[in-house]
């Protein structure tokens, strides 16, 4: 008689393992409709907008912030902030969302792939080094399911070569390596306010940064060219419309009351389910959180605390220990089991557009040298990670009980004991 639900078996859970995102209450309707009755609804005057940006800023620990439209727009803002102009090389690791690499091409700029840490799936400092050249100007360090990256490496290598460091931390808005707030190392740091993100409007982003000239270039970029203080019509830099509108500002704002009691959540049940996963032979848990450092402290500033946000919780499964299944069967058997477990990303440097995009700038002599072919980027530990490897779940599951987390590692262990069946329905 068949065990695995995939099979027709009982599942370990009857409804899938999914909490409810986003939440809301009285608190954002209440936001919303103080916007709504002032008639202020844009980002200019932006008043709703204007009060967000330094309580996002003291939060994530930078001096400034400018809120935007999307994490894909704040990417754009942020490399033009920094220098980027069409030509130049920005550095990101093939193992991240598009908007790393679209918000290049969009600019004009060639996006040169890296490869990643396998423990951390962030990316790999000396691969990041040894891919710069004279056209280099940035390095992109994406904080990956809210896990920090090595930004002491990071930020060393790019000093020694005189290159901007832009973090995007989409996924990672309350995350901390050393003490330090993830988005706030860098030049300019990118967040996130999609549908799926830690904190959300349903869209929306914004740019992080410690510099007055960054803030600056970045309020006319997305202002159509405007400065602070500047008469309406006076358009002094190139810019666009990328502006945040009050509504979001104001959601942004409401749904912050609830955001360290949800990091909160998220950290205690992935330490739970690390804990859980450790003892079963095939998977591999990712790093658990430092949340003292060393040295004991439990304050963010100043301590050697390092926390992920856990927007998602991804591990390694290791198919010679489930009778040699293939990672899809295994995604399809957990999903069976009532956990929504996801393969996660295709490597970048392979995707249709980005093919697209490197044709079209052959065509009008762009690109040229080793970073010329973005295909030939040697990334064995993503090719790894995404044809073998790492599977995930997001982070609204981490909102849920302990009993949802041994929910994840009982069906772990169910396919486990029973791989044969597994092998055969693959």
């Amino acid at each position: 008689m068949a065990r695995l639900a995939i099979n027709g078996g009982t599942p370990v859970r009857k409804e899938k393992l999914k909490e409810e995102w986003p939440i809301w209450d009285h608190r954002d309707e209440e936001a919303l409709l103080k916007v709504l009755h002032s008639g202020d609804w844009g980002g200019v005057p932006g008043t709703a907008v204007r009060e967000f940006e330094p309580q996002l800023a003291a939060y994530c620990g930078a001096r400034r912030a400018v809120c935007l439209s999307s994490g894909t727009a704040a990417l754009e803002a942020a490399y033009q902030a920094v220098g980027a102009e069409p030509g130049d090389e920005i550095i990101v690791p093939a193992y991240t969302f598009i908007a790393t690499a679209s918000a290049a091409c969009i600019i004009g700029a060639v996006p040169v792939f890296v490869d990643i840490e396998p423990q951390t799936l962030n990316m790999d400092p000396a691969r990041a080094e040894a891919a710069i050249t004279e056209r280099t100007r940035a390095i992109v360090p994406v904080h990956i399911g809210g896990r920090p990256a090595n930004m002491d490496a990071i930020m060393a290598i790019a000093r020694r070569h005189g290159l901007a460091v832009v973090e995007d931390a989409a996924q990672a808005i309350g995350a901390v390596y050393k003490g330090k707030k993830a988005g706030s190392i860098g030049d300019a740091g990118t967040l996130s306010f999609q549908s799926s993100k830690n904190l959300t409007a349903g869209e929306g982003g914004a740019v992080l940064t410690n510099s007055d000239d960054i803030y600056l270039r970045c309020y006319s970029l997305i202002n159509v060219g405007r400065i602070p203080k500047g008469d309406w019509y006076q358009h002094d830099q190139i810019g666009t419309n990328l502006r945040m509108t009050g509504l979001q500002a104001a959601l942004l704002q409401s749904q912050m009351t609830r955001l360290e009691e949800q990091n909160r959540r998220r950290r205690e049940n992935a330490a739970h389910l690390i804990s859980l996963l450790k003892d079963i032979e095939g998977v591999t848990p990712p790093p658990p959180d430092d949340p003292a450092g060393p040295e004991g402290s439990t304050g963010p500033e100043g301590s050697a605390a390092s926390v992920s946000a856990w927007h998602l919780f991804a591990f390694r499964y290791h198919k010679e220990h489930f009778g040699g299944a293939p990672k899809s069967a295994f995604l399809k058997a957990m999903n069976a089991e009532g956990i929504p477990l996801g393969g996660g990303y295709n490597p970048l440097n392979r995707s249709g557009m980005i093919r697209l995009y490197f044709e079209r700038l052959a065509k009008m002599g762009l690109v040229k040298g080793r970073h010329s072919d973005p295909t030939r980027a040697e990334i064995p530990a993503i090719e790894r990670a995404c044809n073998e490897e790492v599977v995930w779940f997001s982070q609204r599951c981490l909102l849920g009980t302990k009993s949802d987390m041994e929910a994840v590692a009982a069906a772990v262990r169910k396919i486990k004991e029973n791989a044969g069946e597994l092998l055969a329905a693959s």
